[in-house]
């Protein structure tokens, strides 16, 4: 699954560190995010995309033929 949370999080100024802060998680779980190594569950998605202030999951997370 690919997502946009670097853009979305570069966009708001936010590091790594305080996006994993902000939802729970290690800085670790979101460079994975990041880099498509990880699918989040659906309710880490709906954390993050309301901490990026984005309307929907769709918007974050992108579904990829593989997926």
């Amino acid at each position: 699954m690919e997502t946009k949370i670097r853009q979305f999080r570069h966009e708001k100024g936010m590091t790594q560190q305080e996006l994993a802060e902000a939802v729970g998680v290690t800085r670790q779980t979101i460079n994975a995010l990041e880099n498509a190594r990880y699918n989040p569950s659906l309710l880490l998605a709906y954390k993050i995309t309301k901490i990026l202030g984005k309307g929907s999951i769709e918007d974050v997370f992108v579904l990829t033929e593989n997926d």
